[in-house]
C-alpha cells in the first residue's frame, strides 16, 4: 500500500510537500487546480515500469499508454527544462523483503520501502541525476542505497554509495557505473562491480511490482451492451473505462467475499448484486450465458419499477456507470491500489453517498481468510460523497488515520495542497472557503428576489 507521495516541478506543481496516503484518499478542488495532475503522476511511472524500453528514463505516453502527458517541456513546471522532476515515494511492502550481506553475515529484513529521485533534461533526452531507495527495518534501523551522476560533458558515469550497508567493491580495476534502467533501475553491472549488491535488484523489483498493483478506473465508463463476448480469460481488472467489467464479473465465478472477519463468504457475483441493491439502483441482477455452446453473455436486472428482469441497456444510464466501480472494488488482486477519477459521474446524490460506505467496505473486505487490503486513491466534486465519509468517522465506523481528504487549489506559485482536518466528530476544522460554493450566497439571493416578486405583485 502507498502511504506517502511528494512532488516537485510536474505540471502545475511546484512542490506538493509529502502527502499522506491512507486506504481511502481523496482529492476534491476546483477544475484545472491540479487534482488529476498527482493520479497521471503515479500513472506514468506506472507506463514506464511496463515498457519495453529499457533505457527510457520516463515514458510520458502515447496512443497506447494509459495517459499521454507530451514531452517534458509539456509536464515540467512553468515548461522550464532548467527544472528537475524530483519525486519521493513511499509504500509497505505485503511481505517482508529479507536479503543477506554475506561478507559481514548480516541479515536485513522489512517491510517499507522509500524511493526518491531526481530527473533533468538534455535537449530531447532525460537524465536520471539521482536515485535512492531507503529500505526500514521494524527496528527503527534503516539502509539507503543511491546512484548519483557525474557532471554533465564529457564524464556521464555513476557512482553508487550507500548508508547502513557496507558495499564491497570487486577486485580489479574500478570501472564506473552506466546509466539506470529506466528512472528506477540499478545498471547490471552493479553485480559485477560489487561482490555483495545483488539486493539492489531486490529493491528495483519492488518497485516494479507496486507499480503494476496500481490499476485505473476513467471518468467516462464504457456504454452498457446487449451481450458479452467472454471465452474464459481472466481480466487483470475492468480496465480504464470499465469496458471488461463483465468479463472480470465472470471470471470470478469462483471466488467468495466476506464482508470481514468471521462473517460468511459470500459468492462474488452476490456481493457485486448486494451493492447495486445497497446504492438503490437494483433489487436483481444477473449475468448469464446466453445459449449453449455460445461464448455470448448477457447481464440481466430487475428494478423496483419493473416486474420482471430487463437488459443491463433498458435501464438508466448510471447503473452501468458504477457498475465497473463496484467490480473493480471487490475484484482487483489483494494489495492493489485503484486509481478512480470522479465514480459519482452520472448517479443520483443518494448513490454518491452510498459510494462511500462501497469504498470503506472494499477496503475491509476477505478473501480465502485473508485481508485484501486494497486502497483507494479517488478524485471526485461530490459534496454528499465527503459527506457521508464524515458522517461514518463520527460514527466511528471510520477511523481518522484511514481517510485521507485533500482540496486543490490554485495558487500564485502554482497548485496548492491543503489536507483537510477531520476531528472525531466528523467536522472539517479547517474548511476552505467556497469549498463547494457558496450555497449562503445563492440563498440569501433566492430570498431578495422573492421579496422582490412578492413586492411587485402587490403594487399590481
Amino acid at each position: 500500500m502507498l502511504t506517502s507521495l511528494q512532488i516537485k516541478n510536474f505540471k502545475s506543481w511546484r512542490n506538493t510537500d509529502p502527502i499522506r496516503l491512507a486506504p481511502i484518499t481523496v482529492f476534491f478542488g476546483a477544475n484545472s487546480a491540479g487534482k488529476t495532475s498527482l493520479l497521471q503522476f503515479l500513472l506514468m511511472l506506472k507506463q514506464t515500469s511496463e515498457s519495453s524500453d529499457r533505457g527510457r528514463v520516463i515514458h510520458f505516453g502515447d496512443d497506447y499508454s494509459l495517459i499521454d502527458l507530451g514531452t517534458f517541456q509539456d509536464l515540467i513546471f512553468e515548461h522550464d527544462t532548467k527544472n528537475k522532476l524530483e519525486f519521493e515515494l513511499s509504500w509497505d511492502l505485503p511481505e517482508p523483503l529479507k536479503f543477506t550481506n554475506h561478507l559481514k553475515k548480516h541479515e536485513y529484513e522489512g517491510k517499507s520501502l522509500s524511493f526518491r529521485a531526481r530527473i533533468g533534461s538534455e535537449g530531447d533526452k532525460q537524465r536520471v541525476e539521482a536515485m535512492e531507495y531507503v529500505f526500514s527495518q521494524p527496528d527503527g534501523t534503516s539502509l539507503s542505497v543511491r546512484l548519483d551522476a557525474g557532471a554533465r560533458g564529457k564524464a556521464r558515469a555513476y557512482t553508487m554509495t550507500a548508508e547502513g550497508y557496507e558495499l564491497t567493491r570487486t577486485l580489479g580495476r574500478v570501472w564506473p557505473l552506466p546509466s539506470p534502467i529506466r528512472f528506477y533501475g540499478f545498471p547490471d553491472e552493479v553485480s559485477a562491480y560489487f561482490q555483495n549488491a545483488g539486493f539492489t535488484g531486490d529493491l528495483a523489483l519492488a518497485l516494479e511490482r507496486q507499480l503494476k498493483r496500481i490499476l485505473y478506473l476513467g471518468p467516462l465508463r464504457d456504454v452498457p451492451k446487449r451481450s458479452y463476448a467472454w471465452a474464459g480469460d481472466v481480466p487483470e481488472h475492468v480496465g480504464q473505462d470499465g469496458d471488461g467489467a463483465v468479463a472480470a464479473l465472470l471470471a470470478a465465478s469462483g471466488r467468495k467475499i466476506s464482508a470481514g472477519y468471521r462473517c460468511k463468504a459470500r459468492p462474488f457475483q452476490e456481493v457485486v448484486a448486494y451493492w447495486l441493491k445497497q446504492l438503490g439502483l437494483l433489487d436483481s441482477f444477473v449475468a448469464r450465458k446466453i445459449a449453449q455452446n455460445r461464448k455470448d453473455y448477457e447481464v440481466r436486472v430487475k428494478t423496483k419499477r419493473s416486474a420482471k428482469d430487463v437488459d443491463l441497456t433498458d435501464v438508466g444510464f448510471g447503473i452501468s456507470q458504477v457498475l465497473p466501480v463496484v467490480v473493480e472494488s471487490f475484484y482487483v488482486a489483494p494489495y492493489s491500489t485503484v486509481i478512480i477519477e470522479q465514480p459519482e459521474l452520472h448517479l443520483h446524490p443518494r448513490v454518491q453517498s452510498e459510494l462511500a460506505d462501497l469504498f470503506i467496505a472494499a477496503t475491509r473486505v476477505r478473501e480465502d481468510g485473508k485481508e485484501r487490503c486494497v486502497q483507494f486513491l479517488v478524485e471526485s466534486h461530490s459534496e454528499h460523497f465527503l459527506q457521508r465519509l464524515q458522517r461514518r468517522v463520527a460514527e466511528g465506523v471510520l477511523e481518522p488515520k484511514d481517510v485521507a481528504l485533500y482540496f486543490c487549489e490554485a495558487g500564485s506559485q502554482g497548485s496548492e495542497l491543503r489536507q483537510l482536518q477531520v476531528n472525531l466528530y466528523g467536522d472539517v476544522v479547517n474548511w476552505p472557503k467556497d469549498f463547494f460554493g457558496d450555497p449562503t450566497t445563492d440563498l440569501s439571493a433566492r430570498i431578495e428576489a422573492a421579496a422582490r416578486l412578492e413586492a411587485e405583485a402587490a403594487e399590481r
